[in-house]
């Protein structure tokens, strides 16, 4: 359990605050959020490929960087994604977590955002709300952590099938930020 929390504990320091956006405002944001979405599911796909090279029992040592590392990329990518439609402002860590894992804990996330017809709406939550959404959010990424493993058996296929995994995480991660910046009025965040 306390391998859980410590996660957690992570995925919270992740999203606290959001890193400034290495982009600007785009008069064809969709367009340019692609781009960026694209190249950030690359260089997850290497970081990750690469950091899953080492086998055995040193490749254990490098699952927390691996997801460290792709976990910084994509909290980048929210960022830019959310700079391209011109609402950095309204970026908050309900969102950012939202966005980051939406895909792979949606459970977890269920008290972050409401539907509002085709919109999403993720709602600000307090510091306890949000570190109890990311503790469960750990425990979520402990339990595929421990499927990693197998991949540091199998030197060269492992590593492609985590660059693999770490390229189409990387682009849910960006599809869940377009989902969310890209219509107005959606993000209910005092700003």
């Amino acid at each position: 359990m306390s391998s859980n929390v410590n996660l957690g504990d992570r995925v919270l320091a992740l999203v606290a605050t959001p890193p400034e956006p290495d982009v600007a405002r785009s008069p064809r944001p969709r367009d340019a959020a692609t781009r960026v979405i694209d190249g950030a599911a690359s260089k997850a796909a290497l970081a990750a490929g690469t950091l899953a090279l080492p086998v055995g029992p040193l490749g254990w040592a490098t699952i927390a960087p691996e997801m460290l590392a792709v976990w910084r990329i994509q909290r980048q990518l929210v960022a830019d994604v959310a700079a391209l439609y011109g609402r950095s402002a309204e970026l908050g860590p309900s969102q950012m977590l939202w966005c980051l894992f939406r895909h792979t804990a949606a459970q977890a996330l269920r008290d972050l955002s409401v539907r509002v017809g085709e919109r999403v709406l993720v709602r600000p939550a307090a510091q306890a709300v949000l570190r109890s959404v990311a503790t469960a959010v750990g425990m979520q990424l402990s339990q595929q952590a421990a499927g990693r493993v197998l991949s540091r058996w199998v030197p060269l296929v492992g590593a492609a099938g985590v660059g693999a995994y770490a390229y189409w995480d990387t682009r849910q991660v960006g599809r869940a930020a377009l989902a969310l910046f890209e219509h107005e009025g959606v993000i209910d965040n005092p700003v």
